[in-house]
């Protein structure tokens, strides 16, 4: 169906990482601090990141698992601080 389907596979953790910030910045300023609609999918989509990082290091077609693992190892964390950071953005003045 798509010409490199292990590249749509390999791009999809940064993809959901990058529609976060997106999620929260129109979020925001579309909806009130701390609206439940804008941060219940936000809520969702870290998991969402690390469920594909295990799904791409247990089907491991282009690289190693080993290769994959180390993916996660740099991805997953530098995603938590975005996630982190988009929550914040969406509470705004919420807890003060």
């Amino acid at each position: 169906m798509f010409p490199y389907p292990e590249q749509y596979r390999l791009a999809t953790p940064p993809l959901t990482t990058s529609f976060m910030v997106f999620w929260a910045l129109i979020s925001h300023s579309i909806f009130a601090d701390a609206s439940p609609f804008a941060l219940y999918p936000l809520l969702s989509l870290f998991p969402f990141v690390i469920l594909t990082h295990l799904y791409l290091i247990w089907n491991a077609q282009g690289l190693t698992r080993l290769d994959h693992s180390f993916y996660a190892l740099v991805h997953i964390p530098l995603a938590f601080v975005v996630w982190t950071f988009t929550i914040m953005h969406v509470n705004g003045n919420a807890f003060s």
